[in-house]
């Protein structure tokens, strides 16, 4: 948005000079319209280059004001060691124009290059380290680094309150293209996708909304990004390049973000890092849901969602027992404790 009305302001700048140059009467009023036509196909053609190389070439977002000034100050100085190239070039070719014309083309020709000078400093801001004192556009992050949610973060939930708790104490990311991908979960026809897609929504709203929470929607379109095919790879690419953390509870995408060395923080893992202990021989009580995969196992589960498989408890499903813990197992995918039918657990009379 700032770009485009840079690009205004540097239209109606350069019409302005150009309009206040050709009105003068020893432009307009000469006989002979040669000045007049140098100084308008002159202003026309370095405009139509100037805008057509600026808005066909990749661009970046606008970060730092300094660029604009630093910029200004080189276009400034170019303009001024391009001004006598102006005088040579109509004394090569014997074009006779009067001072005012060349005074004008100088001028159109000074706004053109600041403006090209200063977009170019925009642009490449942060690949380009430039030596001046107290201005110095290197790519660095100041502060925490930034947390970059993918998609089965964002639906998870849990991400909001890690950042709400301030555990997470970073800005937190979402790219374009992860909130397109979440749009079209929402509008699936699948039942399923679709009311998972909404909650993704719901809880993006949520954490906007949320004053403790630093939520940013980036719509920097980044070359290296774009050439890349697949949300997981747009991802890794984006997250490199804003040097962040990629936040997610896919398995897969944890793997392979590690192996592409980018940071990520998987969200289950996390999660069961903060779940208690389960030590072998200690015992805790567990209600069998289903019966297992292999013979006499029995399933349940803890109240946070831990898998808790159960030797000899397949013909009690349905019952609370106490257990004994004889191992756990904990992944990326999740925790599973296994352990064995000690006794069942007396239930207490509700009608005392």
């Amino acid at each position: 948005m700032l770009i485009w009305v840079f690009r205004a302001i540097f239209v109606v700048v350069l019409l302005a000079v150009l309009f206040a140059n050709v009105s003068s009467p020893k432009i307009s009023g000469a006989e002979d319209q040669i000045n007049f036509w140098a100084v308008f196909y002159c202003a026309l053609g370095m405009t139509v280059f100037v805008l057509l190389l600026d808005i066909f070439t990749p661009k970046k977002k606008i970060s730092a004001l300094a660029g604009v000034f630093f910029g200004l100050l080189v276009g400034m100085l170019i303009s001024v060691a391009l001004a006598p190239a102006v005088d040579m070039i109509t004394e090569s070719y014997g074009i006779e124009l009067i001072d005012e014309a060349v005074r004008a083309i100088k001028w159109i020709l000074g706004i053109c290059i600041c403006f090209l000078v200063i977009s170019i400093v925009i642009r490449t801001k942060d690949d380009v380290r430039f030596v001046v004192p107290y201005v110095e556009f290197a790519k660095q992050t100041k502060g925490a680094r930034p947390l970059v949610l993918d998609t089965s973060a964002i639906i998870d939930g849990r991400v909001a309150d890690l950042c709400e708790s301030k555990l997470f104490d970073a800005p937190v990311v979402v790219p374009r293209f992860v909130l397109s991908e979440l749009q079209l979960i929402a509008d699936s026809a699948d039942k399923l996708k679709r009311t998972r897609g909404r909650r993704g929504l719901d809880i993006l709203n949520e954490m906007q909304s949320n004053s403790v929470i630093d939520v940013e929607i980036d719509d920097t379109v980044i070359p290296e990004v774009e050439e890349v095919k697949g949300v997981d790879q747009k991802l890794m690419m984006f997250t490199k390049s804003r040097d962040g953390r990629l936040a997610t509870t896919d398995y897969n995408l944890t793997k392979v973000a590690q192996v592409r060395e980018v940071d990520v923080v998987n969200i289950n893992d996390l999660a069961s890092l903060l779940k208690t202990v389960a030590l072998p021989g200690e015992t805790m009580e567990v209600k069998i849901i289903k019966a297992g995969e292999e013979a006499e196992q029995g399933i349940g589960y803890l109240a946070d969602g831990t898998m808790v498989v159960v030797e000899g408890a397949r013909d009690k499903i349905g019952r609370e027992l106490a257990i004994s813990i004889t191992s756990s197992l904990q992944t990326s995918a999740g925790k599973m404790i296994f352990g064995k039918f000690e006794k069942f657990v007396a239930r207490k009379d509700s009608s005392k």
